[in-house]
């Protein structure tokens, strides 16, 4: 456990860096230039962890959180995720900063024009109607748009053709997508309305079916946002729960889970003992070219059309890389490259800013940061995953997370929210997990808590903010049911 430990704390202190002057909101929230004119193609966090679901030991979850920041009682649109982009889980399973396998997911659109009769009787005119429901709206008449969604396999490095994935219950290759979370009169209930939209899969290329879910969950990262961006305004000394529920407490976000089995994921990719490694990242694509209709109607192609090649806008892996371990002028340039080009990026790695930037903002703690240059220890977890953990021989240096499927899972109720620093790991840098606390972690480390020497190792820095874990589910897919738009609690 030791060795663990000692390796991994370098891949916490990159992680850390971004707790303190970040220009994001949350793990990698609008943390691009770029990214924060598109919010549905900005992805916010990844976890991969082995599946803790009793019974289902032999898969590995893979969730993919995309536009952040909803407010529950943003309507009539709500949060529908772009139908002109590709959203995308990339597999690295041979360690040479290329993917294997790539998952795809796209969307289409359910049209339903609901129409009342306005007028004096006898002469009513059908007119359509502002808002997204007219009546319960988990029965299909009553709902203006809905939105369902294709899985596509690639394998080899995006050369293959698009093998496209079968819903198992329809025997099509349509999964629907629920609505958000309206409120409780359009939604009497929720949590059983969207557990009809947890779909088995069958996958081409693996024999054993998966599950997926597409849809609006709460959102799960802990952070007080507003003191983190004032200059690490707060009590790094304080309770860890000292900060009250955070800032991202009353946000719902858009989940992409995808249950696959271990056995489908895996390659040549090992460590030295011999343990399997998979490495992932995500991304978000939009078409090159973007017109905008001046005159949109119902009976063309809307408000823009799109076209040309698609380009990559998004990108992550770890948590917390692109809002300040890299520099501003090479936040877009992160987003569309891909983990095979992160030499262009080491600079960043070996000669970190931020370190140096906590250490002044938490002088009054007599808070001293290691100064150790050029990182080379940095390089090697950071990049190449943390050897006897989740680092698999002859690996290309490259930034994503990384996991060792062969590692149990830990129950969800004797889960450490550390991870590795706590004992436990089968979570993060072993992956990620919802609940691990990905803030505290860096914040400690940062400041030396995996060293022999820094003056403040022993000490248990927070941001104050601690999720609760009945807040999680322990079943697929492990982020809990949205926050309402609507609390009142009225019949239809």
């Amino acid at each position: 456990m030791k060795s663990y430990l000692n390796k991994a704390g370098v891949l916490f202190t990159a992680a850390g860096l971004a707790v303190t002057a970040g220009l994001s909101h949350g793990s990698s929230h609008r943390e691009a230039p770029f990214i924060t004119e598109i919010p549905k193609a900005d992805g916010t966090d990844f976890y991969m962890f082995r599946s803790y679901e009793s019974g289902r030991d032999g898969f590995v979850t893979l969730i993919a959180n995309y536009l952040p920041l909803q407010d529950a009682y943003g309507g009539p649109n709500y949060f529908d995720l772009d139908t002109d982009a590709i959203y995308e889980i990339h597999i690295d399973n041979d360690g040479d900063a290329q993917e294997e396998i790539t998952y795809r997911f796209q969307f289409t659109d359910v049209f339903n024009d609901l129409q009342l009769a306005v007028g004096e009787s006898g002469s009513e005119e059908l007119v359509s109607v502002p808002l997204k429901n007219i009546g319960d709206a988990s029965v299909d008449g009553n709902v203006q748009v809905r939105q369902q969604y294709s899985v596509s396999v690639i394998y080899g490095n995006r050369r293959g053709a698009p093998q496209v994935a079968t819903n198992i219950s329809t025997g099509t290759e349509a999964f629907r997508k629920p609505l958000d979370n309206i409120g409780a009169k359009s939604f009497p209930d929720y949590a059983s309305y969207a557990d009809q939209h947890i779909h088995d899969i069958a996958i081409p290329g693996c024999s054993v079916p998966g599950r997926v879910f597409v849809g609006q969950r709460k959102e799960a990262f802990a952070v007080n946002l507003g003191e983190i961006f004032d200059l690490v305004n707060t009590n790094p000394l304080g309770p860890r729960n000292g900060e009250g529920a955070g800032d991202l407490a009353d946000k719902n976000v858009t989940s992409f889970a995808l249950e696959v089995s271990t056995d489908c994921l895996t390659g040549s990719a090992a460590t030295a003992s011999g343990q399997s490694v998979i490495g992932a990242w995500t991304t978000a694509s939009l078409r090159q070219a973007r017109v905008i209709n001046p005159a949109p109607n119902a009976n063309d192609k809307g408000a823009t059309i799109e076209g040309g090649a698609f380009a990559q806008v998004s990108r992550l892996g770890m948590p917390l890389v692109n809002e300040v371990v890299i520099g501003l002028k090479d936040k877009d340039a992160f987003n569309a490259s891909n983990p095979g080009d992160d030499g262009q990026f080491l600079t960043y790695v070996t000669h970190p800013t931020l370190p140096e930037l906590l250490e002044i903002l938490f002088s009054g703690a007599g808070a001293e940061a290691p100064n150790t240059f050029p990182r080379n220890d940095l390089v090697t977890a950071f990049l190449t995953g943390v050897p006897d953990l989740n680092q698999p021989q002859g690996v290309t240096a490259s930034e994503m997370l990384r996991l060792n499927p062969e590692i149990p899972a830990t129950p969800a109720g004797t889960q450490s929210d550390l991870g590795v620093l706590g004992g436990d790991n089968a979570g993060f840098p072993n992956g990620r997990r919802p609940i691990d606390d990905v803030v505290d972690i860096a914040l400690r480390v940062v400041m030396g808590a995996l060293t022999t020497d820094a003056p403040n190792k022993d000490v248990p820095f927070t941001d104050g903010v601690q999720l609760d874990p009945t807040e999680l589910r322990s079943s697929f897919p492990y982020l809990s049911t949205p926050i309402p738009g609507s609390p009142n609690d009225q019949p239809i």
